[in-house]
């Protein structure tokens, strides 16, 4: 089985749910082993966000990805038409903070990609698979997940409401059921809840062609799509949010009463439980000081990296570089005038990926990594004293000892730097 990407672009533009902001969304071919990956295009230096649940910052009423001026809000629907087409690798550029709304589904992005066509990528795709069940409560929500060769979804919802009830249904997520069962359920909210969730800054871009709307026995928006249609966009939901798990998740799973809060939590627990699994989970995932000059060769005044806050083997990692007055390279960088190199920025991002590249390794202190090339280096604002540099590094390929990255840096979530580098690994 290949991993999957888009043939060609696909382009939709709207109105936001909640912020009720205009945006342009393209969906872009990638690179195999990029992952879905948000980018956007509004803001200074492109920053990028992946979809993957360490990323996700608010889960009220919606699934919210990074924080901030930078933050992706209601991303569900989003990745429900991307992981229900089964589509692995995709960058995602927007010009606003919030994807359109649309007609309140994913069937108008599930139309726009597949009119867009796949391609096949190398390498397979990443599974998420369970040995044993998993259990949450959040809140009103329960989840149970079960080892299964392919996703099932049994949800249950219940709402005081005469059109809804108590409502279950059992899918097993296939493309084809996806496309045809779930992908043109749409959202709903209820009449009597609109000025408090607007009070709440949320679906200030609702109305009634974008979502099935309740008054207090009727619906105000026209027909049902199905008479279940409010279970369907829960499971529809579910999927999108699934999708945050970085991988294909097979598993059969149990919702009653999910919510996006409750699924991100899921989510969690999934991964925790598939690493722990996969004999995963003693491994390391923040470096400090000691730790990393465990991994590097580099010292004083050339060790560019103060510590390491999260790894994951292979595929990320995220770095921080202190910049303090006290840096030698400020004596002549310049009088009077502090700004630290361009090409020590880019050094200190590399020892990052080095660090990402030999904590795989049995043997870091046999080995060191060589950089390549540099590519698409881009500087966006000095970096001064006092600044907290913030590294983010993705891995695009790894073949062997080479592996090509991508990576951005921060300070306060400004990017202030990103390129792309290859880097391989030989012995001292």
């Amino acid at each position: 089985m290949s991993r999957r990407t888009l043939a060609r672009p696909a382009v939709l533009e709207g109105i936001g749910l909640h912020l009720g902001v205009q945006c342009r969304i393209t969906f872009r071919p990638a690179t195999s082993r990029q992952g879905i990956i948000f980018r956007r295009t509004d803001c200074a230096g492109s920053p990028q966000i992946r979809a993957d649940v360490s990323q996700v910052s608010g889960s009220e009423r919606r699934t919210q990805l990074g924080a901030g001026e930078y933050a992706i809000h209601t991303v569900e629907h989003v990745l429900a038409a991307v992981s229900g087409l089964g589509i692995d690798d995709v960058t995602i550029d927007m010009d606003g903070p919030e994807p359109p709304i649309l007609d309140g589904s994913a069937a108008p992005f599930v139309a726009a990609l597949s009119e867009a066509g796949i391609a096949l990528l190398d390498g397979e795709p990443d599974f998420l698979e369970l040995t044993e069940p998993v259990r949450i409560i959040d809140g009103a929500s329960v989840y149970e997940a079960f080892p299964a060769g392919e996703l099932e979804l049994d949800v249950t919802i219940e709402f005081p409401h005469r059109l809804i009830g108590s409502q279950s249904r059992r899918f097993l997520v296939t493309k084809e059921c996806f496309v045809k069962e779930l992908s043109a359920a749409r959202t709903f909210g209820f009449i009597h809840e609109v000025d408090a969730l607007r009070e709440k800054g949320l679906i200030r871009g609702a109305s009634l062609e974008n979502a099935v709307v309740l008054g207090e026995s009727d619906i105000l928006s026209g027909e049902l799509r199905w008479t279940d249609e409010f279970v369907r966009h829960k499971a529809m939901d579910c999927v999108g949010d699934l999708a945050l798990a970085g991988a294909r998740v097979r598993a059969r799973i149990v919702a009653i009463r999910p919510s996006h809060r409750g699924t991100v939590t899921l989510v969690r627990e999934l991964v925790k439980a598939a690493r722990k699994e996969n004999g995963m989970e003693e491994k390391k995932t923040t470096f400090a000081i000691d730790d990393i000059m465990k991994v590097l060769p580099h010292r004083y005044p050339f060790l560019l990296v103060d510590r390491i806050i999260e790894i994951e083997e292979k595929k990320r990692i995220v770095g921080i570089k202190n910049v303090t007055i006290n840096e030698p390279f400020f004596q002549g960088h310049f009088p009077g005038h502090p700004i630290m190199p361009g090409v020590l920025i880019i050094e200190a991002m590399a020892q990052v990926g080095g660090m990402l590249l030999l904590g795989s390794v049995a043997d870091p202190d046999t080995k060191v990594v060589y950089f390549m090339s540099l590519d698409n280096v881009k500087f966006r604002r000095p970096v001064k004293p006092g600044d907290q540099l913030r590294f983010e590094l993705d891995v695009l390929q790894l073949r062997g000892t080479v592996c090509k990255m991508r990576g951005i840096g921060k300070v306060d979530g400004e990017v202030v730097v990103e390129a792309d580098m290859a880097a391989t690994i030989r012995d001292r």
